[in-house]
């Protein structure tokens, strides 16, 4: 795509609306369009951010030939169909995760890329977080020394959330815990183990037939030394909201808070046992973004509380990731490169908890991830 200004229309505007400013704000935004099924809270939110293009129908935006690209923010069930539909009409896309339920319309998304040449970006908040870049910064520079081990946990109470993700299998909406354990290293994983624990309410069980409160996974990587465990609840398990990664290291480990703004624990190796371990305040990457955007790393749309979406304030704000995440999707673009993750790193993240969750009801069944999700594109990842 040889332009410097991308057309872009937003899909679902409940959390998607966190993402408006930012785009209206970037410098390689052009037009934006808004799309919601419900006229009133369409006009309602057009008028708020002085959007002047709106939709109630999908099919009609996806004719719109001004149109680059589309930014998915829609209930799990529509990420797959909306992302396909969007692909045969000639746009970019970038969806909230995960990126489907099946393996077969993950297979489907990657597909339609490879033919095309469009883009994929999952956009997956974790992996865009300050914390999770203040552990790639760790990495990167070599202070962690030799990953030797990783784990991350994703825990929440969904009680109260819309009627969809009444008893959800955990590991469907796995991703903000597999996703930082693959993206470190830009790993893909190859093979998954998992095993139930718990009962839910039997009448969260009857909509997905998903019995498990919790549902830990044990991952291997492809082509490494490496291994991952991951955990995931979403109901009828007490834990504040945790989403978290730990990584040990040959020379220094991180682990994530157990309570929330308690501090990150650095682990240095070769010190004497009192001193190995120390707390430590976790910078924000705000200067990694162009100025006009840096902003959103700490602030949402929404100033009054009764007006925020509930993903935002049980996640803390998703770490400062919504600018990164745009940013990343829209420089892709704009640069005739890869995102990360791109469709085939997408779908081997998602692929990972659709399986762990098959291998839980077969009694912690070896998986092997579909090959597809291994490929490597034309475009490299930058």
């Amino acid at each position: 795509m040889s332009q410097d200004k991308i057309n872009i229309a937003l899909i679902g505007l409940g959390f998607g609306a966190e993402f408006i400013p930012i785009y209206q704000n970037h410098p390689n935004i052009g037009e934006i369009t808004i799309c919601q099924r419900n006229q009133d809270q369409l006009n309602k939110i057009g008028d708020h951010f002085g959007i002047a293009k709106r939709y109630t129908d999908y099919e009609a935006l996806l004719a719109d030939p001004d149109i680059d690209a589309v930014h998915i923010n829609t209930p799990i069930d529509y990420h797959a169909p909306q992302s396909i539909a969007a692909l045969q009409a000639g746009k970019h896309v970038a969806c909230t995760v995960p990126m489907a339920t099946s393996v077969e319309d993950c297979e489907t998304i990657c597909n339609l890329v490879k033919e095309t040449g469009l883009h994929y970006m999952m956009m997956e908040t974790v992996i865009y977080s300050r914390e999770f870049l203040f552990i790639k910064e760790l990495y990167d520079s070599g202070k962690l020394g030799k990953l030797q081990y990783l784990q991350a946990s994703h825990q929440q109470d969904m009680e109260g959330w819309p009627g969809y993700w009444e008893g959800l299998p955990p590991m469907h909406y796995a991703t903000h815990c597999v996703g930082p354990c693959l993206a470190l290293g830009k790993h893909r994983a190859s093979k998954v183990t998992c095993f139930g624990s718990g009962t839910i309410q039997d009448n969260l069980i009857e909509k997905y037939n998903s019995p498990f409160a919790v549902e830990s996974a044990q991952i291997e990587f492809h082509e490494s030394d490496l291994s991952a465990r991951i955990m995931r609840s979403l109901f009828d398990t007490a834990r504040q909201y945790r989403e978290s990664i730990d990584v040990y290291g040959s020379k220094m480990s991180f682990e994530w808070p157990l309570i929330e703004d308690d501090g990150i624990v650095l682990h240095t190796a070769k010190k004497p046992e009192p001193e190995i371990p120390e707390k430590v305040s976790c910078p924000d990457y705000a200067h990694l973004l162009p100025e006009s955007i840096q902003k959103y790393t700490t602030q949402g749309v929404y100033d009054d509380e009764a007006n925020e979406h509930l993903s935002f304030t049980q996640g803390s704000g998703h770490g400062g990731s919504h600018p990164h995440l745009a940013h990343e999707f829209i420089t892709a673009l704009v640069q005739e490169r890869q995102p990360y993750p791109n469709a085939a790193e997408s779908a081997n993240i998602t692929c990972v908890g659709i399986l762990a969750h098959e291998s839980a009801l077969r009694g912690g069944e070896l998986m092997e991830l579909p090959a597809f999700t291994l490929e490597s594109y034309e475009l490299q990842t930058a």
